[in-house]
């Protein structure tokens, strides 16, 4: 089974290295979403994305509306990445959805999506925005069949932020 190993880093404008776990933290990753069209994906992705952000659930999907109108982000083998910028956030923001059964996403290939990864970006962001969806869009499809197999990016991506707030909470002093 392939499993999955996302980019570890994105460089930002300044030439500074983001970790894509800046973007995509583990409560972000959501398996088994139940969606029976593209609009209620993208209403589902609104109402998270709204919960995690404090963010207006309808400015969300306005924007992801807006965005689609310009052309599908359905990017092919049964991903979309639909990605905006956003007036009340203030760094870069993903969730990765593995949806319960592939819909029809008006995709480059016709596919249908099972996968889609969500990326908001602050409306000052310029190149960071640009450079993150870059980064995103290029991991390896094969990459994200993990989803499709039910291997947990979750799980796992949350043991090592355990273990990281173990290791930091030993670090301090008394």
């Amino acid at each position: 089974m392939d499993r999955f190993r996302p980019p570890r880093e994105i460089l930002t404008a300044g030439g500074d290295k983001m970790e894509i776990t800046e973007i995509l933290k583990p409560e972000q990753v959501l398996l088994g979403v139940r969606a029976a069209s593209k609009k209620q994906v993208l209403e589902a992705l609104a109402e998270h994305a709204a919960e995690m952000t404090g963010e207006s659930e309808r400015a969300i999907f306005n924007v992801l509306l807006e965005r689609e109108r310009l052309g599908s982000t359905g990017v092919g083998r049964g991903i979309a990445i639909p990605h905006g910028k956003l007036t009340g956030i203030d760094h870069l923001f993903g969730l990765l959805f593995r949806l319960q059964a592939p819909v029809p996403f008006d995709a480059v290939d016709e596919a249908p999506v099972d996968i889609v990864v969500l990326l908001l970006a602050p409306e000052s962001a310029g190149a960071d925005h640009l450079k993150a969806l870059s980064r995103v869009s290029r991991i390896q499809p094969r990459r994200l069949v993990f989803c499709r197999n039910a291997y947990p990016l979750g799980r796992r991506a949350a043991k090592k932020a355990r273990s990281r707030s173990a290791d930091s909470r030993s670090e301090m002093p008394p």
